[in-house]
């Protein structure tokens, strides 16, 4: 991962980027209630309904996103002349977007896509609104309005669902922009339409790249491993100078220019993803657009994106809430309270928590593999960080060298670590009454009957895992190595 200074000076400059967004505005509006029994009718539970949220989705997601991590927002689409129309008009102009290029058409209904959730269980979905190519006459108004809106705009980002915006002539008002030089971004479920445009950088998900290649399902090899194989192939297929593949749980993998690079995913039920593909293409443009490397704008993308996915509905990732989750602090839980409401909250919602507790005073190999393979055994890992006072008594005088805040700025920054606590005592038994892990996890060079903490682990209802142990991977036979080395030369 890049380091967290660079992303910070990124992120404060995206401040002074103006961006378009030209793609289908979708209302997202969310109903949740609590089942009040089973259905007469049909073997449904029955839903009292208790809340109605709503929020922008699609393109005006992305412009939404855009502005909440503090550029300005242009968005370029259509709505109903409707009620939903008018409402996601006032949402977005209520989120710092740029309404001017949305056009209202009373030939046509806004696009929205309701779900239904019933005690935190997505039961259905259902859409209305008119999809399909737009009339000439829609399209020759949408295309005059990117014209005008694209003055001063640093960068393009093309959400196109697919839902009949993108014709002919907003495609050809299009390629007279990226004639003038704008950085064109596309987010398309066909990418390949903009071939002939040669993007900056387009952003399919895993199914998507499947279907430029003309292939079906998943290989035996992996996707990671399939999908840069078919490098070369990939870039053909959509014309860019970068190709970031989306791959959920596994992270992104960027390939051309820059790549290949690989971030680290996040393991969340599917009703968590809503949106966060939006959030992670608008980091992205935003970071490209400010003179960023493309590394460096995948490593913020994947950190905005992080951000929505510990959320349930489509929502934005701000500017703050940004740069606390590269300093790791949205991931650092500080109060007894907090930690106790957290740990919580999960296993209401039926979420596996691991626990695992140590040092990590120096980050080397071993601690990734070890917490990665921790991961693996739940839903959300939860690392316990030995104080500095801890680490003396245990480790000894002149250690730790890295004090608490870096360790924890460290740990927090990897994909695979969900939260990060902090701990005074030389056991772990205070971190492991609040969170009540379903696994305890450590690693193989301990013995479990010497553990102090297993027989709480296992009266709280938990189970204790040790992990295979990696050879010459400790930190403190890194520091002799280092003292060794120091000496003889």
């Amino acid at each position: 991962m890049v380091d967290v200074q660079t992303l910070m000076g990124v992120l404060q400059s995206f401040g002074k980027r103006r961006v378009l967004v030209l793609g289908e505005a979708i209302l997202d509006r969310y109903l949740k209630g609590s089942a009040t029994g089973i259905c007469r009718e049909a073997p449904v539970p029955v839903v009292g309904l208790q809340t109605i949220l709503e929020a922008p989705g699609g393109a005006a997601n992305v412009a939404a996103n855009i502005a909440a991590l503090g550029a300005q927002a242009r968005l370029v689409s259509w709505v109903g002349a409707d009620d939903h129309g008018q409402r996601l008009r006032a949402l977005l102009e209520g989120q710092g977007v740029d309404c001017t290029g949305v056009v209202a058409d009373g030939n046509r209904r806004t696009v929205v896509k309701q779900r239904l959730r019933c005690d935190d269980q997505l039961v259905a979905r259902f859409d209305e609104g008119d999809v399909g190519p737009v009339a000439a006459t829609l399209a020759a108004r949408l295309a005059a309005a990117l014209s005008a809106a694209a003055a001063g705009c640093d960068a393009v980002v093309v959400s196109d669902y697919g839902l009949g915006l993108m014709g002919p002539v907003v495609h050809e008002a299009l390629r007279r922009l990226r004639g003038q030089g704008l950085a064109l971004i596309v987010d398309a479920k066909d990418p390949g339409r903009y071939r002939h445009l040669a993007p900056l950088v387009a952003k399919p998900n895993f199914a998507e790249a499947l279907r430029l290649l003309g292939v079906g399902g998943v290989p035996p090899d992996g996707r990671p491993a399939f999908i840069a194989r078919n490098e070369d192939r990939l870039l053909d297929a959509t014309g860019a100078r970068s190709v970031v593949v989306t791959l959920d749980a596994e992270g992104a993998l960027l390939l051309g220019a820059g790549g290949p690079y690989r971030t680290a995913g996040r393991v969340v039920p599917a009703a968590h993803a809503a949106g966060a593909g939006d959030t992670f293409v608008s980091a992205l443009t935003l970071a490209l657009a400010s003179g960023a490397d493309t590394c460096v704008a995948m490593d913020l993308a994947a950190a905005a994106a992080d951000v929505i996915l510990a959320r349930e509905d489509t929502a934005t990732c701000s500017r703050e809430e940004l740069g606390r989750e590269l300093a790791g602090q949205g991931k650092f839980l500080r109060a007894p309270t907090q930690i106790r409401e957290m740990a919580g909250r999960l296993r209401q919602k039926g979420r596996r928590i691991v626990f695992t507790n140590g040092c990590f005073d120096i980050l080397h190999r071993g601690h990734i593999t070890y917490l990665e393979r921790a991961k693996a055994l739940g839903d959300v890992l939860i690392v316990g960080l030995n104080d500095d006072d801890s680490v003396r008594r245990l480790k000894g005088a002149g250690r730790p060298l890295n004090p608490l805040a870096d360790r924890i700025a460290v740990v927090a920054a990897l994909g695979c670590v969900d939260h990060v606590l902090a701990f005074a005592g030389d056991t772990a038994h205070g971190p492991i009454e609040m969170v009540r892990p379903d696994v305890f996890v450590k690693g193989g060079d301990y013995v479990a009957k010497t553990l102090p903490e297993v027989a709480l682990v296992e009266e709280l209802g938990g189970r204790v895992r040790l992990l295979e142990y990696i050879d010459n991977s400790s930190t403190s036979g890194l520091i002799a190595r280092i003292r060794r080395d120091a000496q003889a030369g």
